[in-house]
């Protein structure tokens, strides 16, 4: 929410737009549909959103569905913002509780585990957040966004779009 305020953008949130498409919080679908059938919720709400001049924060399991993460890319940056397993466990209170679109037996580490890979092959840019406060986090991805519009810029002018950049 800060960033898109900073930037004068719209905001969502899937974990809700999720939510008030389903009439239930996202561990009630876990708990009587499955992880999987969330994962599924989710990829259709991505789906389904514009991108366009918007901040979007994902729910974790949004990195599972490829056309959804290339539905985010086609207008925008995804940006990882990379905290460490403990940081998360400090924030997670109960994981029981928190509707996450895991496995029923997956533990928290292993989740971690799963998920890390997905989002460091999706992210164009990837933020280290552990130690940062979010308006830190907001001021590194103005400043990583910047450079990447700042490095896109000279691309076009030297002939090449965007699209042709690779990592």
């Amino acid at each position: 929410m800060i960033l898109a305020k900073k930037t004068s953008r719209d905001f969502a949130d899937t974990d809700l737009l999720i939510q008030k498409s389903q009439g239930r919080k996202l561990q009630d679908i876990v708990d009587h549909d499955g992880y999987a059938a969330l994962r599924k919720i989710e990829e259709s709400v991505l789906l389904d959103l514009c991108v366009h001049n918007h901040v979007i924060a994902t729910g974790g399991s949004a990195v599972y569905s490829d056309p959804a993460m290339a539905h985010l890319k086609s207008d925008g940056l995804v940006i990882f913002l990379d905290v460490d397993l403990a940081t998360l466990e400090s924030r997670i209170r109960d994981f029981s509780t928190r509707g996450l679109a895991k496995r029923p037996e997956q533990s928290l580490p292993e989740l971690f585990d799963e998920r890390f890979g997905l989002y460091a092959k999706h992210a164009d840019i990837t933020i280290k957040c552990s130690r940062l406060t979010q308006e830190d986090v907001c001021a590194r991805i103005l400043e990583e966004t910047e450079s990447q519009d700042r490095y896109c810029r000279g691309r076009r002018k030297s002939g090449l779009s965007p699209d042709s950049l690779s990592t």
